[in-house]
């Protein structure tokens, strides 16, 4: 009887235990934490698929600068090219290659809109400007789709590392997930020099 009952006691003790580790936790931030990540790759896809109409919109001026245009679709290629699965989001080294190909493109097409100021006949393409308008919301989109991923995110790093979770992390094998950096802190906390002085 002993036996038994010792038993019983340790299975019971084992689901209570079982019940407090966070095992389910973990299942349900990794699938937002995918599915935020999924909402992320949309936007980029979105903004993506702009470029192609924004560029043979401003190449129909024929003044524009061409070595602009090369840049904008050059990093179009690049940050389409590499491949992106589930395991991104576990690969730090992947994901901040994914980021910087991103971040090179949000790059060149910034230029892009800054260079198509200095030309009138461009500013007043309907065409150009509802692509542009389009641009504009995207890239909205993206931040608002990247700040839902790091909110997820940090759910789910704080679930991983808090105490005893950490150990439901450790034998599962849930890992640390990598969030969405700035690619030099120091460039963006310094700050901007403001000169009046006419040269």
């Amino acid at each position: 009887m002993s036996f038994r009952l010792l038993s019983l006691s340790f299975v019971a003790l084992l689901s209570l235990l079982l019940s407090g580790c966070g095992y389910n936790q973990f299942q349900t931030l990794d699938e937002q934490t995918k599915s935020a990540w999924a909402e992320v790759l949309n936007q980029y896809q979105r903004r993506a698929d702009l470029v192609p109409n924004i560029v043979a919109t401003v190449k129909g001026e024929a003044a524009f600068e061409q070595d602009t245009l090369t840049k904008v679709i050059e990093a179009r290629a690049k940050a389409t090219s590499i491949q992106v699965t589930p395991e991104t989001l576990n690969d730090p080294a992947a994901f901040s290659k994914f980021q910087a190909a991103q971040g090179e493109l949000g790059s060149a097409l910034s230029r892009l809109m800054v260079v198509s100021e200095r030309y009138p006949d461009l500013k007043a393409n309907k065409g150009f400007s509802d692509l542009r308008v389009q641009l504009e919301g995207t890239e909205n989109r993206i931040t608002v789709a990247r700040n839902r991923y790091i909110q997820t995110v940090q759910e789910y790093n704080v679930l991983a590392r808090s105490f005893p979770n950490n150990l439901t992390a450790m034998i599962f094998g849930y890992k640390v997930k990598p969030s969405f950096a700035v690619a030099n802190e120091a460039q963006i906390s310094t700050p901007p020099v403001v000169d009046f002085n006419k040269k």
